[in-house]
């Protein structure tokens, strides 16, 4: 045996030759690059060409849309994603609808027009503008809605299709299933919009959409390849299967078997007492519930932006806070619509995350917690209560695996204070120690960690004493911690 731990350089030859191999497991100087990936999940339409619950890598929303329908619900959530972040790699699973109802609401038109104007519909977020004549009766302007949204630049995205009836349009929800009862349709948002005089125009809630489709077939289709952040863009009732089935997932993919760490991201529209009911019934750090209020962008199209933005700042900086991150595309209730501030500290203390409208109507992100809220003894807990926690000790586990398993891959085990020669492949406690010491460095470099000294401290390395071949390993990691909140006592002089 040659006393220098070769990786594939032959220990014995005959022929005459001079063997050199190219060792990479020294090369790496400071820590790993961890590749995000995000997934999205929702409702498709028969008329995309794949088939439902197929996992399939997207570089557009265009192709989505050709994939899974246009104007569908994961249609609309590839648009928001793709918005918010075109770095990270999109991945897309489109479920069929469950054979329910498809919601609808109705714009029934009364009077005729005695000047002339433009009526400005919002069907998801989306500004349909609808020129009306001096003297047109209602049956005109119904009309004339009908074939605006028709005709419309976001026809094919709409998440409703348009059908008229003498003075009465009714807009269909493309997707079946309670979620069409949450698409905000609503009419002159912007300052300066207005009915033209004489007319008058009503909303009302139609057919009521019901039966959801379920996430058992998704969450099979997933595998075992890894994705950072999850968008799920199906409805329930509450804590439902939707909830539940990805929990039991996401859990088991947080082990430390599976170890495919992953953050699932939804967004439920209701009440604070509704959501505050809600939370309270959910208690999981794999899962984020933003809480959502009768704004224009449907839910889904929100839990795609929050799964987008995360994925993409949380890249670069997984320890480093979200708040005040815009979500792009995304309309938010209006002034009177908005929860206040002590309405957002109840929701946030009940495992909710928030939002925020700034003066100028954008919509950003204020605190990204996770439902986690008590621990196995059902005491109170915030040990994974923010989402960056959850995304930093990914991170460490990462890197400490791959920088460890690059290190050590095919390494002997021996005690401390072995003779060995020099370069044979032999690690002690002591070298593994050196080894952690340096690491944790490194992520105290990046301001993911702090408290050397108590890392130094506390840190274990030992031979376990049953299994000779085994290391066990104790990493005491101290996480820097979010500034969230400043305390400030303003004393003044006369």
């Amino acid at each position: 045996m040659p006393p220098v731990s070769f990786i594939d350089v032959p220990a014995s030859t005959n022929v005459p030759f001079t063997f050199v191999e190219i060792d990479p497991t020294q090369a790496q100087q400071g820590p790993s690059i961890q590749p995000y990936a995000m997934l999205f999940i929702g409702q498709r339409l028969a008329a995309g060409s794949s088939a439902e619950n197929v996992l399939q890598l997207a570089t557009s929303a265009d192709e989505v849309g050709e994939l899974h329908g246009f104007g569908s619900i994961v249609h609309n959530m590839a648009q928001r994603a793709f918005q918010a972040n075109r770095f990270t790699p999109a991945w897309f699973i489109g479920i069929d609808d469950a054979a329910g109802t498809q919601g609808t609401q109705t714009l029934t038109v009364s009077g005729a027009a005695t000047a002339a104007g433009t009526i400005n519909v919002y069907i998801a977020n989306r500004r349909i503008q609808v020129s009306v004549a001096s003297g047109d009766a209602s049956t005109v302007v119904a009309a004339a809605i009908d074939a605006a949204i028709t005709a419309s630049e976001f026809a094919a995205e709409i998440p409703m299709t348009p059908g008229v009836a003498t003075s009465v349009v009714t807009l269909t929800a493309r997707n079946d299933g309670t979620q069409g009862n949450l698409i905000d349709v609503r009419l002159n948002v912007n300052q300066g919009e207005e009915l033209p005089a004489g007319v008058s125009i009503a909303i009302a809630a139609g057919i009521t959409g019901a039966t959801d489709p379920t996430l058992t077939a998704a969450i099979t289709a997933m595998g075992d390849k890894q994705f950072h952040t999850i968008a799920v863009g199906l409805n329930d009732t509450g804590v439902g299967s939707t909830f539940a089935a990805m929990g039991v997932e996401l859990l088991d993919r947080f082990g430390s078997t599976r170890q495919l760490d992953g953050q699932a991201f939804y967004c439920r529209e209701d009440t604070v007492g509704g959501l505050t009911t809600l939370g309270g019934t959910v208690n999981d750090h794999t899962q984020t519930i933003v809480a959502w209020n009768l704004a224009l962008s449907p839910p889904w199209e929100v839990a795609a932006s929050c799964a987008a933005v995360v994925a993409r700042f949380g890249m670069d900086d997984p320890a480093r806070p979200f708040q005040t991150l815009q979500l792009p595309g995304i309309g938010g209730p209006v002034l009177a619509d908005q929860f206040t501030l002590s309405e957002r500290d109840i929701l946030l203390g009940n495992g909710l995350a928030s939002l925020k409208v700034d003066d100028f109507g954008v919509v950003r992100m204020e605190r990204m917690v996770t439902t986690f809220q008590t621990n196995t003894s059902g005491a109170a807990s915030t040990a994974f209560k923010d989402v960056n926690t959850k995304l930093t000790l990914s991170f460490l586990r990462y890197d400490f695996r791959t920088q460890f398993s690059t290190r050590f891959g095919r390494f002997k085990l021996a005690n401390d204070g072995t003779r060995f020669g020099a370069g044979q492949a032999i690690v002690t406690p002591k070298i593994v120690t050196a080894f952690a010491v340096n690491l944790f460095r490194q992520w105290e470099d990046k301001g993911l960690c702090e408290g050397f000294e108590q890392f130094t401290r506390d840190l274990v390395i030992e031979r376990d004493t049953a299994d000779p071949n085994r290391l066990n390993i104790l990493l005491p990691t101290d996480l820097v911690n979010q500034l969230r909140v400043a305390g400030v006592s303003f004393k003044f002089l006369l």
